[in-house]
C-alpha cells in the first residue's frame, strides 16, 4: 500500500458547497462532505438522498454544476475515475468489478504487471499478491481464479487492489449486501487494519447496526441537502432514523385512519411467505376495507416483501389464500387473475410504459386479464381511460398523448389507475408518493383513504411516516429482511414506529 503521508485525523478528502441538477431535479444542493485520515465516516440516506451522486463527483464520474472538492487542502477537477484514483481515491462496489477468470494474483496486478525484459514476471506478481493478501489476513491460493471464491474473498480482493492504486481515500458502496454475519465480521476487521494505516474509508450502506459497528462519523443526505454530519458515540440509532426520515415524532394520529378493528372479511392471507437471502418467513393477513402499512429503512426488506406477494420473486415457503381459499401465485400473471395489482416503487423503471399512450397504458392490465382474444375496442378503451382519468384527476392534455410527457404525480395516477381497472380485491401501492409534488402527494393520500373506504384491501410501503401514520389501520415493521413488529391502535405514531426500525440496533451497540 501506498504511504499515507496526512496525519490523522486531518481531512484528505472534502467537498464544499456541492450542488449538481439533472434537467429539473436538483440532486444535490450545497453539500458539504469531508473523510478523514484514519476514519470511517458513514454516508447515509434512503434513496434518492443524493448517495450515489456526491459519490459519483468525488470519485470523478460527475462534475459538479457549483462547489470544489479537495484532496490534501488543494482544490482538484476530475475528469474521470481514472483522475480521482491516481490521486489517491478508490472504491469497492456492491458487485465486484473484477475479472473471476483470471487468477487472484492477475485481478490484484492487473494493468501494472511486473515484467523483465517485456515479459510479465508471473512468479513476481504471484510473491507479491501473497505479501500484500497477508496483511488483510488472508492466506489463499493466489494462482486460483477469482471466482472460485467467495464473494466475502472477492470483497478483500477489490479493496487490497484499490488501496494498492489508490491508497489515501477508499469508499466501500454497499460492500455488505451480499455477505452473511461472518463475512462481514471478517470485512470489518479488514476496514479497522486499514484505518489503523491512516486511511480515510467512506462507508456507504443502508445496514444501521453496522454504521454503529464500524463507523467514527456519519454525514445523513435527504432530498439532496445535508441533514448534518456527526461523531456517532454522539448520536443514538433512534436519532439516526429520525435524520434520515426527516420526522420530529410531533404528528398525531391524522381523524381519517379507521379506528382499529373496524375491517370486514380477511381478503388476502400470506402464511410463512418467505425467500432465502431476500425475506425471512412472514405471515400477514388483510382484511376488506383495510390499510396495512410498511415501514422500514431502505434495505429492510419492504420491497422484497411486495414482490414476493405479487409473484415478481417465487417464494421457497409459505402459503397464499385469497378469500379463505389456496391460492397459487408464482408469476404476476397469476397475482393479477387472482385480484392483485402492484404499483412498484420506480414507476419509471418498472411502472410506465413511456412510449404508449396514456390510455394504453391505463387498460394493458386488464386487457391482459382479458386475454388477448378479447381485445377491447377503441370506444371501450375511451370510455375506461377517460372514466378513470376523472376519477383520480389525471391531467394530461389528451389520453393518447405518451404517458412520459405527464409529471411524475399524474404518471403515478395512471400506474394506478391500470390496476384499478381490473377492479381489484387487493393493491400493493410501494412509495406511492416519492418524488412527486405536493399536490399530487396531497391527492394520493386521499385517494388511499378512498380506496379502503370503498372496501379495497391495500398494503402500502412508504418512507413518509406521517402518511403511514394518515391512513393505516396496522403498521407492520420491517427491519433487516425480516418482519419485527406490527403496531395496531394508539401504538401507530412515528416516535413508536422509529423505536421499532432503531431497537435491534440499539440492542447491538
Amino acid at each position: 500500500m501506498a504511504d499515507v503521508n496526512t496525519g490523522p485525523g486531518a481531512a484528505v478528502l472534502q467537498a464544499h458547497g456541492i450542488c449538481k441538477v439533472f434537467g429539473q431535479h436538483r440532486a444535490l444542493d450545497g453539500v458539504d462532505f469531508e473523510a478523514r485520515a484514519g476514519e470511517v465516516h458513514a454516508l447515509l440516506g434512503e434513496n434518492g438522498a443524493g448517495k450515489s451522486t456526491l459519490i459519483k463527483i468525488l470519485t470523478g464520474a460527475y462534475q459538479p454544476d457549483e462547489g470544489e472538492v479537495l484532496v490534501d487542502g488543494e482544490a482538484v477537477a476530475f475528469r474521470d475515475p481514472l483522475q480521482a484514483q491516481a490521486a489517491g481515491i478508490g472504491t469497492v462496489y456492491q458487485e465486484v468489478n473484477l475479472l473471476p477468470n483470471r487468477s487472484v494474483a492477475e485481478n490484484l496486478f492487473l494493468g501494472r504487471q511486473p515484467t523483465r525484459f517485456g515479459l510479465v514476471r508471473k512468479s513476481a506478481i504471484e510473491a507479491k499478491a501473497r505479501e500484500v493478501l497477508s496483511t488483510y489476513g488472508l492466506e489463499i491460493d493466489v494462482r486460483a481464479e477469482l471466482g472460485t471464491f467467495s464473494v466475502a474473498v472477492q470483497q478483500v480482493v477489490a479493496i487490497a487492489r484499490a488501496v494498492e492504486l489508490s491508497g489515501k481515500v477508499l469508499v466501500l458502496d454497499e460492500p455488505t449486501a451480499s455477505l452473511d454475519r461472518n463475512e462481514v465480521k471478517r470485512l470489518f476487521e479488514v476496514v479497522q487494519r486499514l484505518k489503523a494505516r491512516g486511511l480515510a474509508i467512506i462507508f456507504i450502506t443502508h445496514f444501521l447496526d453496522q454504521v454503529f459497528a464500524i463507523s467514527d462519523r456519519v454525514t445523513i443526505l435527504r432530498n439532496g441537502r445535508k441533514v448534518g454530519s456527526e461523531r456517532l458515540d454522539a448520536l443514538t440509532p433512534t436519532s439516526v432514523v429520525r435524520m434520515m426520515l426527516g420526522k420530529d415524532l410531533a404528528f398525531e394520529h391524522h381523524p381519517t385512519a379507521v379506528a382499529e378493528g373496524a375491517t370486514g372479511p380477511v381478503r388476502v392471507s400470506f402464511e410463512g411467505l418467505g425467500k432465502a437471502g431476500r425475506v425471512a418467513p412472514f405471515t400477514l393477513a388483510l382484511h376488506e376495507g383495510e390499510v396495512v402499512g410498511v415501514a422500514g429503512l431502505l434495505g429492510s426488506g419492504r420491497t422484497e416483501m411486495a414482490r414476493l406477494m405479487f409473484g415478481v420473486d417465487q417464494a421457497d415457503s409459505g402459503r397464499i389464500s385469497v378469500g379463505g381459499k389456496p391460492a397459487t401465485i408464482r408469476n404476476p400473471a397469476q397475482a393479477v387473475a387472482a385480484g392483485f395489482g402492484f404499483c412498484p416503487e420506480d414507476r419509471k423503471l418498472d411502472g410506465i410504459f413511456g412510449d404508449l399512450s396514456v390510455r394504453e397504458n391505463i387498460i394493458i392490465a386488464l386487457q391482459a386479464k382479458l386475454g388477448w382474444f378479447k381485445a377491447l375496442n377503441r370506444d371501450e378503451q375511451d370510455e375506461i381511460a377517460g372514466r378513470f382519468a376523472e376519477a383520480l384527476d389525471i391531467r394530461a392534455a389528451d389520453h393518447d398523448m405518451p404517458v412520459k410527457l405527464l409529471s411524475g404525480g399524474n404518471q403515478q395516477k395512471v400506474i394506478l389507475a391500470r390496476w384499478l381497472a381490473i377492479d381489484p380485491s387487493f393493491l400493493i401501492l410501494d412509495e406511492p408518493t416519492r418524488g412527486i409534488d405536493v399536490g399530487a402527494h396531497a391527492e394520493i393520500v386521499r385517494t388511499i383513504n378512498r380506496l379502503r373506504e370503498d372496501g379495497l384491501a391495500l398494503l402500502v410501503i412508504s418512507s413518509e411516516l406521517d402518511e403511514v401514520v394518515a391512513y393505516s389501520n396496522r403498521v407492520v415493521v420491517m427491519r433487516e429482511r425480516e418482519m419485527v413488529a406490527e403496531l395496531t391502535g394508539e401504538a401507530i405514531t412515528p416516535s413508536v414506529i422509529v423505536a421499532a426500525i432503531a431497537e435491534h440496533t440499539a440492542e447491538a451497540r
